[in-house]
């Protein structure tokens, strides 16, 4: 029998799980659920992620000290488990000591709890604010596992410049097993390949990344778990956006571990990842607050005919209510195209025409308007009629309102407040309009894995193709107000991606007094974005967590 001094094989369970923020006790069943799932593979070791045991991120949860407490019985009732001489387990959580408030991992086995190493690196960037809840942790030594010395750096251990990685390397750690919560936008993935492969030139040692799986909030965590050999070759690629646990197989070879075998998954392509980045943020939020069904308004536009898509793939047909909420100038495009899109999805179709309630506010209205001009204020009261509708269809049946506007038009405030812009949860928040063309059309042909929607042309081929309209008057496009979306578009990933001067835009080849007036339209839109629904992250950076603008602004780039 080989002695673990002398150990060749170690074999590692990758848990990427979905942890809801909050629930101790739920999180705590699905680690020891992992266990049991691993001791089956026969695994001398669970990963699990960062902070697992609490769900990421916890944020001010981690001030109340009860919720710390909780936490850290979980840890011990884990640790417990272990005596049973099964796989050790490495899970996250957040301590407090006499010193301080930490991001830390406990490493469990023989039934305690062996080692606790806590985050380093904190990122006060972007969506991230741990400066705010933790303290930094001193720069961690390898833990000793049953022979093994394994380096365990905490997620922003490995993309910060505080050398905790290197530091690991030249005190003994063998491999390096980082637990991760790190969320999803638009390529990351080939991003975090970048990050651990820069460790694993520096430190000549393997390095294996476990992520989160799930939806937070505004968050997505993709799961997308990996490891790289020291020879800087893919040692396995666990699936993005898929809830599982795999086996890694690491053997000593000439003085070093080198991961023998594990999975191979395919990583899905642009389109194909930002639909189910929107699928999975969706329907944990709608899961994990206990809303047993959905309510949106069809319009027979784009926007609310992907949201459609999004809900029934996330929930199934029978919990989507859609409404047809027609005025005096929807067209017989609009609510052919609604009504086929409501058929192919299969879900439920309402009919509330709007002229009564409409004209009921504008009679009420009649004299205090007396001598005005019939404008926008007038469009805005149709708008804030379908929202109020959706709201008491919500109120009598428990049913959250799915808002539908894009990115686009939350830059540049082509919404209204309490009309289109009500609802609990926005699936296509972060998706600039040409990039709900592209997702719509990916659907059609694709169906997503775990969806739970019909096959086939879901988005009817009328509604990718016609002018986008927002209705509100006679023969009204987006295009009399707004430059045409393909434009529009560019400007704002300059204006709020990039933080690009109007000068560098306009060398783009844009209008200069397009881009001032879209940069003006940015700006003053801020109150409204500030009352919009949370939905999921896409890009790099979204509006909330990333793009923290004040208000009150009276800069313009006149440059």
């Amino acid at each position: 029998m080989t002695s673990e001094t002398e150990k060749t094989t170690l074999r590692i369970a990758v848990a990427q799980l979905n942890p809801t923020v909050g629930d101790v006790a739920g999180n705590l069943a699905k680690a020891r659920a992992a266990r049991a799932d691993a001791a089956t593979q026969g695994a001398d070791l669970l990963l699990l992620t960062e902070l697992f045991i609490s769900g990421y991120p916890p944020e001010d949860l981690v001030l109340k000290p009860a919720f710390l407490k909780a936490c850290r019985r979980a840890i011990d009732d884990l640790a417990t488990d272990t005596a049973d001489g099964g796989p050790g387990v490495i899970i996250g959580f957040p301590r407090q000591d006499e010193t301080g408030r930490y991001n830390a991992v406990a490493v469990l086995d023989a039934g305690k709890v062996i080692a606790v190493r806590d985050k380093v690196d904190l990122p006060n960037y972007g969506e991230f604010d741990e400066k705010r809840v933790f303290d930094q942790g001193a720069m961690p030594g390898p833990v000793n596992f049953r022979g093994v010395r394994l380096g365990i750096p905490i997620c922003e251990d490995i993309w910060g410049e505080l050398g905790v990685c290197e530091t690991l390397a030249e005190s003994g750690a063998e491999i390096l097993l980082s637990p991760n919560g790190s969320p999803y936008y638009r390529g990351k993935v080939d991003i975090r390949h970048q990050v651990v492969l820069k460790q694993v030139i520096e430190t000549g040692l393997p390095l294996l990344y476990a992520n989160q799986l799930g939806g937070q909030d505004e968050l997505v965590f993709d799961g997308a778990s990996f490891a790289f050999n020291a020879d800087k070759t893919l040692a396995f690629q666990m699936s993005q956006f898929e809830e599982t646990i795999a086996l890694t197989t690491w053997k000593r070879q000439g003085g070093g571990w080198v991961c023998d075998s594990g999975p191979m998954s395919r990583i899905p392509e642009r389109e194909e990842a930002d639909y189910r980045a929107c699928l999975l943020g969706f329907r944990d939020y709608v899961n994990k607050n206990g809303f047993k069904n959905v309510v949106l308004g069809l319009s027979g536009g784009i926007d609310s005919a992907i949201c459609a898509a999004i809900a029934v793939d996330a929930l199934g047909e029978e919990r989507v209510r859609c409404v047809m909420l027609p005025y005096r100038y929807t067209s017989e495009d609009s609510l052919k195209d609604a009504a086929d899109c409501a058929k192919a999805l299969g879900c439920r179709y309402d009919i509330v025409p709007i002229e009564a309630p409409v004209t009921g506010f504008l009679s009420a209205l009649s004299e205090t308007f007396e001598g005005t001009e019939e404008g926008i204020t007038e469009e805005n009261l149709q708008s804030r009629t379908r929202g109020t509708i959706l709201m008491a269809i919500s109120n009598k049946f428990g049913s959250m309102v799915v808002t539908t506007g894009n990115k686009s038009e939350m830059s540049v405030g082509y919404a209204t407040l309490y009309g289109d812009m009500n609802g609990g949860f926005n699936p296509i928040k972060d998706l600039y309009k040409m990039q709900v063309y592209a997702l719509s059309r990916w659907r059609n042909q694709y169906v997503p894995p775990g969806a739970l929607g019909p096959t086939g042309e879901v988005i009817p081929h009328n509604i990718i193709d016609k002018a986008p309209s927002a209705e509100l008057r006679p023969n009204q496009t987006d295009q009399d107000s707004l430059p045409p979306y393909p434009v529009l578009d560019d400007i704002l990933e300059c204006l709020v991606e990039l933080e690009m001067g109007t000068e560098e835009i306009v060398a783009r080849g844009h209008d200069a007094a397009t881009v001032h007036r879209i940069e003006h339209l940015l700006y003053i839109a801020e109150y409204k974005r500030r009352q919009s629904a949370p939905g999921v992250k896409i890009t790099r950076k979204n509006f909330g967590r990333d793009r923290r603008y004040p208000i009150t602004n009276r800069f313009r780039d006149r440059g």
